[in-house]
């Protein structure tokens, strides 16, 4: 079993930092663009709470991996904890802790737990290769994550998933983050309604 623990001190109200990481799709944006993750709800329980399910994909070092993860717990402001239901590891685990040091200030700590397939040859070639690009994926996207939340003092998670669909869609067919795809709908929006006659 592989553990990779990274935290970081994010100058946001806790309430934002926890309802930034509450929302699964929003941890494609914290990798590389390169990676193409993407992070799909497919189906959404008690607010994206205990029992939501999601599906990740990427590229990962130009190998294609696809799982499927449950919520297992969520405690508002505290925690939030997935594992994997379905896909290419023995085991695979994320879990968020949040703690509020000011006001203004909260530490994010991401704890990543897995257990390759593959037996001996799957730990030989974790040690050599994917825990290094694990945890520097993990350390750069707190940085993302980071410069996200106290950059714009606000972000709009509260969408639904219809909505969300849509997003999707315009981040696909523009190939961009969905904060980017998000500007672009509403840039599209607003010029239909400059050019709709009264």
């Amino acid at each position: 079993m592989t553990t990779i623990n990274k935290s970081m001190d994010i100058a946001a109200p806790l309430s934002e930092v926890f309802t930034y990481f509450a929302r699964p799709e929003h941890m494609a944006d914290q990798f590389p663009e390169n990676m193409g993750l993407n992070v799909i709800p497919l189906e959404v329980k008690n607010g994206f709470g205990v029992g939501t399910i999601f599906r990740i994909s990427g590229d990962f070092d130009g190998k294609k991996l696809e799982w499927d993860c449950e919520t297992i717990d969520y405690i508002p402001h505290k925690k939030i904890v997935a594992k994997m239901i379905e896909g290419p590891f023995k085991h695979w685990q994320i879990t968020v802790d949040f703690d509020e040091l000011e006001e203004k200030k909260t530490r994010t700590a991401i704890t990543v737990e897995y257990d390759m397939p593959m037996g001996p040859l799957g730990g030989l070639i974790d040690k050599v290769k994917l825990k290094k690009i694990a945890e520097r994926g993990m350390e750069n996207g707190l940085y993302r994550v980071k410069a996200l939340l106290e950059g714009t003092g606000s972000i709009p998670v509260y969408i639904t998933l219809e909505a969300y669909r849509k997003v999707l869609k315009e981040k696909e067919s523009r190939k961009c983050s969905v904060s980017e795809a998000i500007v672009a709908i509403i840039n599209q929006n607003q010029s239909a309604t400059a050019t709709t006659p009264a």
